[in-house]
């Protein structure tokens, strides 16, 4: 095990190396690196360098709705042209029924509309269900035909939004479509998205038809056949036209579209038709010379001129009361092409720039801070050995950089909580093979054999005990959305960096220093000892308390769980978080009054960090996702005009239906990973060692759930990593007990379980405790220097790692010993007396 070949240790070498060459770009700039390397960098997510992201939802009942009138049109024609009469059409959802007025021309309706029926969409797939009952004939749109449609309209909507957003100038934007009717939105550098949601929510289909100037709208707001009432929003005060339905030129035959002014220097929009769109709005305009014409846009006349003279250039303009930016902006709408469906934003999250270079400074500080104290504390514990742990730790920083860069990954805050973390999970490996080194020492063991038996023992606990997190991770990663993907990531890629770096990289080390020094004794650590090394603690003397203690405060939580209740925050009970800092103290009497005066519910002001942080929470809105965007250009306006100076820096914004589904998703990568450890567990060990690692896990999750009930924190997606990472660690520690119980029970073959589980606990004991505090040491950096985000999952985790370490000595093992006292051993005699322990054949 400790022999290497000038080639291995020439390939771990290189790739070390290799490791710090790739992390260069993600730690200096790129002006200093060749081209082949700048680009192989860590992207910074929205959430430190600032920017928004929207997720936009196709509103598939508007599509429903615009196919159903567009079906009737069509039966109605064919009909007609049959001479078929009908004494009614009643649109129901995706249905139409028509009522036939005589019953002896059901046949010969149905032959008028089995064109319509036949029909197929471009993918081949049939569109309409045609069936009768009675005199009536039943349209309906079929699901294959209505999911072909939404398909081709979400290809057409991504494009057109790419081609709008590229029209703004932001710097890399990411448009991506997820889910079947969802489009993802992501543009770094966009402090305030909504001039943005503006133009990508807004459909932009123009239509130009005349005006009907012979009649007047009715005072019901009823419109006669063949015309539609409509408002005019000119800029020059709201008024009601009547306009004939008809259009005359559709927007789909423009081909340009540009901001300019006219002869007397006010802004308007000039456009071109393509030669189709000319030919008519010359017909058009030669013949309706000196009548209204209406500019129509989403059903709003935008500009209703009129026409002075034929245009036959095939070119025009729009004018109305525009500044250079919203001229601008109707021409980036009218260049792009319409919609095909509307857009509606059901979830916004915007950060500016300034929150994040403070996240990125708190966020790097509380790294810099953990990895020094890991760092010393390797040093302290394990001496010469601590330096080797830690040279490999470093290691593992670079190359867990390297693979982020290499990926082109995207680092956000969970993502740095992740690298933290990682440096806890790298130091279990190193503590793992030191304190078996210490204690081959202990049993007599030659320097060479204790080194040789140290890496070999422990190389099987450490693979257990990481893939049990990253089988978590994966389940994280597979389930989860945004920023919490990017902390799987991190995790991952750092456990897997981590066995290499502690298997192979230290081993290496050690192996080399070994055969340079040769020495005769061999000392591993210091004084300065975590725990003692003999130790002979009867834990299992107090089992019936600890599963006593454990059910009533796992009851207890679930009590908590009902009532009070989780403080949900906006992930998952949908609604609006505004972080304001203010120009000078936040005045909140202003604040609240101000806020009341917008009728947008019940508005909880909490003040956090300076006196001049303000962080605002709204309830989920009634009305859908269009009154939750309404609510957030509200407050936006109010503070824009009543508090001066004050800044947005952080803005989330979560509709119900998104909300609903994050938390599906949450209890779901709960459910996966407990399922996914009792598998793995009982493939590895055996099924009472499965069950008692699980059933141990699910109490300290609902341990940890009456902990956020308690203490009021948010229950969000970041508490979901939070519970799955105290998830990780506590198998991770169970795994280390149960390794060194079942490589007990081949060892000692006649101990009775109860004290074969208490000699393993003891074994083990130095590590449990070395590695929780080394997750001590890396997580109270950010518990006291990380934003609030990062702090509330700190405080979780910190709680989770005295739960899991304590968990797995009082709750883990005495089940075991239940489940396993027949089974897995027989019972101690009678008489009390244990035979005396036998080696393995």
């Amino acid at each position: 095990m400790l022999r290497f070949s000038p080639l291995k240790s020439a390939l771990i070498a290189l790739v070390c190396f290799l490791g710090v060459v790739f992390s260069l770009p993600s730690l200096i700039s790129k002006d200093y690196l060749p081209g082949w390397m700048a680009d192989r960098h860590v992207n910074l997510g929205l959430d430190l360098k600032g920017g928004s992201y929207l997720l936009l939802q196709v509103d598939s009942d508007a599509v429903a709705k615009e196919r159903v009138e567009s079906l009737i049109d069509e039966a109605r024609t064919a009909l007609r042209a049959a001479k078929i009469q009908t004494s009614g059409v009643t649109p129901a959802g995706r249905s139409v029924t028509i009522t036939v007025a005589d019953g002896g021309d059901v046949d010969a309706a149905r032959k008028a509309l089995g064109p319509i029926a036949t029909a197929t969409t471009g993918g081949g797939v049939p569109e309409v269900d045609l069936r009768t009952d009675g005199q009536a004939i039943v349209l309906t749109l079929t699901d294959a035909g209505f999911k072909d449609r939404i398909d081709k309209a979400m290809a057409q909507s991504q494009e057109i939004v790419r081609r709008r957003i590229d029209e703004t100038g932001v710097n890399e934007p990411v448009v991506a479509r997820q889910g079947g009717d969802r489009i993802l939105v992501q543009l770094p550098g966009v402090e305030d998205p909504g001039r943005i949601k503006r133009l990508i929510g807004q459909t932009a289909k123009m239509t130009f038809r005349l005006v009907v100037t012979d009649e007047a709208p009715r005072a019901d707001g009823a419109a006669p056949p063949g015309t539609q009432v409509l408002t005019v929003a000119d800029g020059r005060g709201e008024r009601k036209i009547l306009v004939r339905k008809k259009v005359e030129v559709d927007g789909a035959n423009l081909t340009d579209a540009s901001p300019t002014t006219d002869q007397n220097g006010r802004w308007v929009v000039a456009f071109r038709f393509d030669s189709i769109g000319a030919r008519r709005f010359a017909e058009t305009t030669t013949n309706n010379v000196g009548k209204p014409f209406a500019i129509v846009l989403d059903d709003k006349v935008i500009s209703d001129p009129v026409i002075q003279e034929p245009i036959t250039g095939g070119r025009g303009q729009i004018s109305g009361s525009y500044t250079a930016q919203t001229a601008n902006d109707l021409a980036v709408l009218l260049r792009a092409g319409a919609l095909p469906v509307p857009l509606t934003v059901v979830e916004e999250r915007t950060i500016g720039p300034e929150l994040g270079a403070d996240s990125i400074h708190a966020g790097l500080t509380a790294v810099a801070v953990g990895f020094v104290l890991v760092v010393a504390y390797m040093l302290i514990s394990y001496g010469i050995f601590g330096v080797f742990a830690n040279i490999a730790l470093l290691c593992n920083l670079f190359l867990t950089l390297a693979l982020l860069g290499i990926l082109q990954a995207t680092l956000t805050l969970p993502g740095i909580a992740g690298a933290l973390l990682t440096l806890g999970m790298a130091v279990d490996a190193n503590i793992l093979i030191n304190e078996r080194i210490r204690e081959e020492l202990r049993k007599g063991a030659t320097p060479l054999a204790a080194l040789e038996a140290g890496f070999s023992k422990a190389y099987a606990t450490i693979t257990d005990s990481n893939l049990t997190t990253l089988i978590k991770m994966a389940i994280l990663f597979s389930v989860g959305t945004g920023t919490i993907k990017g902390f799987a990531v991190t995790i991952s890629l750092g456990i897997l960096t981590s066995m290499f770096t502690a298997t192979v990289v230290a081993r290496a080390i050690t192996a080399s220093w070994f055969r340079r020094f040769r020495p005769k004794t061999l000392t591993v650590g210091t004084r300065l000892r975590p725990a003692p090394d003999h130790t002979n603690f009867q834990f299992m003397r107090g089992r019936h308390m600890g599963i006593g203690l454990s059910v009533f405060l796992s009851v207890a939580s679930i009590v908590l769980f009902f009532k009070p209740g989780l403080n949900y925050g906006v992930d998952f009970a949908g609604g609006v978080v505004i972080e304001i800092r203010t120009d000078g103290p936040a005045d909140f009497a202003k604040l609240r009054s101000k806020m009341e005066t917008l009728h947008l519910g019940p508005v909880q002001l909490q003040q956090f960090g300076s006196p001049s942080d303000v962080l605002m929470r709204l309830e989920q809105q009634a009305g859908g996702d269009a009154a939750q965007q309404g609510a957030v250009k509200a407050v936006q306006e109010e503070l824009n005009k009543d508090f001066p100076g004050a800044v947005i820096r952080r803005q989330e914004a979560v509709g119900a239906s998104v909300s609903a589904e994050l938390f599906h998703d949450g209890m779901l990568a709960l459910g996966l990973a407990a399922i996914a450890m009792l598998g793995y567990i009982t493939f590895r060990f055996e099924w009472q060692f499965g069950i008692g690692a699980v059933v141990t896990m699910l109490l300290d999750v609902t341990k940890t759930v009456g902990f956020f009930a308690i203490t009021g924190m948010q229950f969000n997606l970041t508490s979901i990593a939070a519970i799955l990472t105290i998830m990780g660690y506590s198998i991770n520690d169970k795994v280390v007990v149960y390794d060194r119980v079942r490589e007990n029970l081949r060892l000692y073959r006649k101990m009775p379980l109860r004290e074969l589980i208490d000699r393993s606990i003891n074994e083990t004991l130095s590590r449990t405790i070395g590695t929780s505090l080394a997750i001590f040491l890396v997580t109270v950096p950010l518990a006291l220097l990380a934003g609030e985000q990062l702090r509330e999952f700190a405080w979780v985790l910190l709680f989770g790692v005295v739960l899991a370490t304590s968990s797995s000595i009082f709750i883990a093992a005495p089940i075991l010993l239940f489940l396993g006292e027949k089974s897995l051993r027989r019972p101690t005699p009678a008489d009390g007396s244990a035979a005396p322990p036998a080696p393995a054949e």
